[in-house]
């Protein structure tokens, strides 16, 4: 017999399956526009804001599965560290931001905790955002095991000074179908809770896409897993958009002064 609570979840991952298409799939189309920002909380990031500040280069790594990886965009440059960097760039353009890849295909917490050091402690960053839990979900990983794993992560990236963004899934028929994927998504808003770090849901973001009448399937490729183009650009401008209005503020400033110290003194 199936556990009550394990029922009750695979129930509601078939329902959300079931509604997760409403039609057919989606074509995406040259001119599409991404929706309105839902509220969502506001980032704090006050190692990547004092570099920025002291014009030194703003350095970010992206360290994750296949969705960081870039699985499914149609090049590199639709990656979302790709878009990421681009639209830092434009949105800061008095700070230089560079955003290293370090997604590997097929990965989750145990084997990206395993490469901490070296792929991401060792080139410096201010800041790392971590996107996971989606192999683990479709894995069956377990709830505690996974919990332990990300905050020890999470911890040690924090005694390193460098400020930490996890973010959860994305809404597609493959992590609905996964039973965890609710449990998994509960555990990182309690461990960024518990360790004061920021939490970036995509989950939380396209279901207010949803809500705003725009079906999941729209973000998604074929493969029902990844995101198309479209997906990664929109799921990435919010996130830029939210970093930018976290750190502007010190870029401005820091702006603003070198251009008072430039500029030529008054008669």
């Amino acid at each position: 017999m199936i556990p009550r609570p394990c029922f009750r979840r695979a129930i509601a991952s078939l329902i959300g399956v079931v509604l997760f298409w409403g039609a057919a799939p989606t074509v995406v189309q040259a001119g599409a526009v991404c929706p309105a920002d839902p509220t969502m909380d506001a980032l704090h990031l006050p190692h990547l804001r004092a570099a920025l500040a002291a014009r030194s280069e703003g350095l970010i790594v992206a360290l994750g599965s296949s969705s960081t990886e870039g699985v499914m965009a149609s090049d590199s440059a639709h990656t979302y560290p790709a878009v990421l960097q681009a639209a830092l760039n434009a949105a800061l353009p008095m700070a230089h931001i560079a955003v290293i890849n370090r997604g590997i295909s097929g990965q989750d917490a145990p084997e990206e905790l395993a490469r901490l050091d070296v792929d991401v402690i060792a080139v410096r960053p201010q800041l790392v955002i971590w996107q996971v839990g989606a192999n683990g979900a479709m894995r069956h990983a377990d709830p505690g095991t996974f919990h332990q794993t990300v905050a020890k992560g999470v911890r040690k990236l924090r005694d390193a000074g460098i400020d930490v963004i996890l973010m959860d899934n994305q809404r597609s028929p493959r992590v609905l179908a996964a039973t965890e994927h609710i449990v998994l998504e509960d555990s990182l808003r309690d461990v960024a809770h518990e360790t004061s770090v920021n939490l970036f849901s995509r989950s939380r973001l396209m279901d207010a896409w949803s809500d705003e009448g725009l079906k999941p399937g729209l973000f998604t490729a074929p493969d029902g897993l990844h995101h198309n183009d479209l997906g990664y650009a929109c799921v990435t401008r919010t996130l830029a958009r939210m970093i930018a209005a976290a750190v502007g503020p010190s870029v401005a400033i820091a702006a603003s002064r070198v251009t008072d110290r430039s500029a030529p003194a008054q008669p």
